[in-house]
């Protein structure tokens, strides 16, 4: 079953047309990944499925309601099922590992306090990092600051996360170990998992589908085999990077 459905979205900046009518569907519990040249619009088009920027055209449909003209406080409700994980983190570095993982439960009053401890202790250890509530996130790795903005992602229990380059900025270890997390949460969680990467091991390696956009519109689309199939010369740097970064692609893409 679709979670979203888009239809000939559209966005414009002043006379630059960034989207030029986007198609396309996301499975619920399906792990997408949206890769893409740097400026063709991939964090755009999340935007515009979070409703935090509105579309000059189009249509979108969440669970079957069309989302694409509520006003913000209708979205309100929509967002509550829905996560996101940034690029940068996005950690309070004033507040504990605990307080950042508790954020939005508690802005949310999803939770009384023992609720809240308990969730947070859980989504910890999901993200295999029990016991660290009392750490400050200046104390933590790079890595480790993903995997404690996940948790705060996950602690809301959305039924679709949005990840905006979760392993950029990572060495291989973490990276192959970020890439693990996604796939265990979507298991474990059944959460819908959208990934924006340019990191060709999450797209070969945990991926159950791509899109692939270019000019505006979703350029190449089907199971992450498919791209060694296409002949498009855009596709040609992905490529190249994929076989550099893993060992035997064609054999770990089966």
């Amino acid at each position: 079953m679709a979670l979203y459905e888009v239809r000939g979205l559209t966005k414009s900046f002043g006379t630059h047309r960034v989207l030029d009518g986007i198609d396309l569907v996301v499975n619920k519990g399906e792990f997408l990944t949206i890769v893409g040249e740097s400026g063709v619009g991939k964090s755009l088009l999340t935007k515009l499925l979070l409703g935090l920027i509105p579309a000059d055209a189009g249509q979108i449909m969440f669970d079957g309601r069309d989302v694409t003209h509520l006003k913000e406080r209708e979205w309100v409700p929509v967002r509550k099922r829905v996560g996101v994980l940034l690029q940068s983190s996005g950690l309070f570095d004033s507040m504990s590992v605990f307080d950042n993982v508790a954020y939005g439960l508690r802005e949310q009053r999803v939770l009384d306090e023992p609720g809240i401890e308990k969730r947070v202790a859980e989504s910890l250890a999901l993200v295999a990092l029990p016991g660290v509530q009392a750490m400050s996130p200046q104390d933590l790795s790079g890595g480790m600051r993903k995997r404690v903005a996940l948790a705060r992602a996950i602690a809301m229990r959305p039924e679709v996360l949005f990840y905006d380059g979760p392993t950029e900025g990572l060495d291989p270890i973490n990276v192959g170990r970020v890439n693990r997390l996604l796939a265990g949460l979507r298991r474990q969680l059944g959460i819908t998992t959208i990934v924006i990467t340019h990191q060709m091991e999450t797209v070969f390696g945990v991926a159950d589908r791509v899109l692939f956009l270019a000019n505006g519109r979703v350029a190449i689309e089907g199971a992450p085999g498919t791209l060694w199939e296409s002949d498009d010369p855009r596709l040609k740097p992905f490529l190249h990077i994929a076989r550099a970064v893993m060992r035997g692609p064609r054999q770990s893409i089966g």
